[in-house]
């Protein structure tokens, strides 16, 4: 499965070895395509910098593990990709672009009502979400 990580996935899996991480490594381990583009990783090593600097070498070593895909414009065409906050639409966008079959991200408050939804193409899921449909 082609799978979109968003910066907070990110920043998770960088900031602590818990379960966002070991979701990660398993999902790696499993030979699922984990993408990221330059949008979501800026955001998350910005993000870690100001909040948890220690992290940002875990976040280097997990990028040197997953697809990399640098930002193009791309409209996330769909009624759904419009209620979200225009800086979440371009991570919607590229995990659209990009073919991914998932977008998991812990963005409760602006992905939330859409978990467990396929907006333009992708189906939006939590860390525990996406496990659970992985493991059914």
């Amino acid at each position: 499965m082609r799978i979109f990580l968003d910066a907070n996935i990110l920043f998770s899996a960088a900031k602590s070895d818990g379960a966002v991480r070991q979701l990660l490594d398993l999902l790696i381990a499993a030979g699922h395509e984990c993408w990221v583009d330059a949008y979501v990783t800026e955001e998350a090593r910005r993000n870690l910098d100001a909040k948890a600097p220690p992290g940002l070498p875990a976040l280097n070593a997990l990028l040197a593990r997953v697809r990399t895909a640098g930002v193009q414009p791309h409209a996330a065409a769909s009624v759904a990709a419009a209620a979200l906050p225009e800086k979440d639409r371009p991570v919607l966008a590229a995990a659209n672009r990009l073919r991914c079959e998932a977008l998991v991200t812990g963005d409760r408050t602006h992905f939330g009502d859409f978990y467990g939804r396929r907006i333009a193409g992708v189906t939006i899921h939590s860390p525990r979400s996406l496990a659970e449909a992985l493991l059914a």
